[in-house]
């Protein structure tokens, strides 16, 4: 805006100053009504009509106008700075905000979250697959690898898309119970007993295709053994092995860790103990561990991994139609042929054997 003027002598100048500011304002009304009484003013008063008394009141009339009229600008520009903002500004951050809580059914349908079992993620094969799924479908899979029995309950909870586990019997009592409408069959590979290469348990030489006397002969010595404990399916095998085999076990040589693979055959590592592990899992990390395979190949050692979308009308929040799409593409002739490569280059063998029908 404008400094006021300092008003001595030269009237004139300061009334052509008035003047030119009220010009300024002339896009409001108050401003033009203002021009006018001011310009009637400025020619009387310097016309010499009237005293000098007489002057000076216009005069001071004249700054009272200006200062005035200045005040109403800077009122009126502030209303303006207003004004500018859109009308809907507040509908604009609070749809921001509902789009961060709330994800629109676009968002929805591309991605799916995916409960799975840890051995799927820990030996790479999710990582392996799942790119591939997003690149052909645009959906992107958020993974939840936890135990097996923990992967099925967010099922039961409406906090999965879809499933991708390894307990047959648990997973066909998710699908009579009505949480999800159909398990399919997807791959298998097999479990393994790993332990220290001086195998204390002599259980190598004297069982190493019999997985229950192989079980035996690690309670007799109460050898280190670590369990998974996490009601996974590993864990899950584990339990009816060693009922299988009529013992409970229990004791200081028990282990009961809570853990995923990965983690349970690293503890087994440092521990010179042993531990049931599917073969994937073991496979990809056994480069960084001391454990080695003794017993393997029994048909009680058989892990079979299976799929189910989970039931859509569970809640609004489950994404049914791109869990159905991630199951078709896990199950197609193509998917399969990917599983059944998936480390042969790096371990000489498939870690995964598919068996979709």
């Amino acid at each position: 805006m404008f400094a006021a003027p300092v008003f001595g002598k030269d009237l004139e100048l300061s009334s052509n100053f008035i003047c030119v500011a009220i010009e300024i304002e002339l896009n409001n009304p108050f401003g033009l009504f203002i021009f006018f009484a001011v310009r009637s003013c400025k020619n009387i008063i310097f016309r010499g009509r009237l005293k000098a008394n007489m002057k000076k009141r216009l005069t001071l009339i004249l700054v009272v106008m200006m200062v005035s009229l200045l005040a109403f600008g800077c009122s009126k520009n502030d209303s303006n700075d207003s004004s500018n903002v859109p009308e809907n500004a507040d509908n604009v951050t609070d749809n921001s905000t509902n789009d961060e809580s709330k994800p629109s059914d676009k968002t929805d349908k591309q991605s799916i979250i995916l409960s799975t079992t840890t051995s799927t993620q820990d030996s790479g094969l999710l990582d392996y697959l799942l790119p591939k799924f997003t690149e052909e479908t645009g959906i992107e899979v958020k993974v939840i690898s936890v135990g097996t029995g923990k992967a099925i309950q967010m099922g039961k909870d409406g906090e999965a898309d879809v499933l991708l586990v390894h307990s047959t019997a648990d997973e066909e009592a998710f699908v009579a119970e009505g949480h999800g409408p159909a398990r399919y069959d997807v791959m298998y590979n097999d479990f393994i007993l790993v332990g220290p290469k001086d195998d204390p348990a002599g259980v190598k030489a004297a069982s190493s295709s019999n997985i229950v006397d192989s079980l035996k002969l690690i309670a007799d010595k109460q050898a280190t053994f670590v369990s998974r404990a996490d009601d996974s399916g590993t864990h899950k095998k584990e339990l009816k092995l060693w009922k299988t085999a009529a013992i409970e076990p229990s004791g200081d040589w028990y282990i009961e860790a809570g853990q995923g693979m990965g983690d349970v055959l690293k503890m087994t590592d440092e521990k010179a103990g042993y531990t049931i592990s599917d073969r994937a899992t073991y496979l990809s990390v056994n480069d960084t561990l001391e454990l080695e395979i003794v017993t393997e190949n029994d048909t009680n050692l058989y892990n079979q991994y299976g799929v189910i979308v989970v039931d859509p009308t569970k809640n609004e929040n489950i994404n049914g139609e791109g869990a159905l799409k991630f199951q078709e593409w896990l199950l197609s002739e193509s998917t399969q042929k990917l599983i059944a490569e998936f480390g042969k280059e790096e371990y000489g063998q498939s870690l995964f054997i598919p068996n979709a029908k």
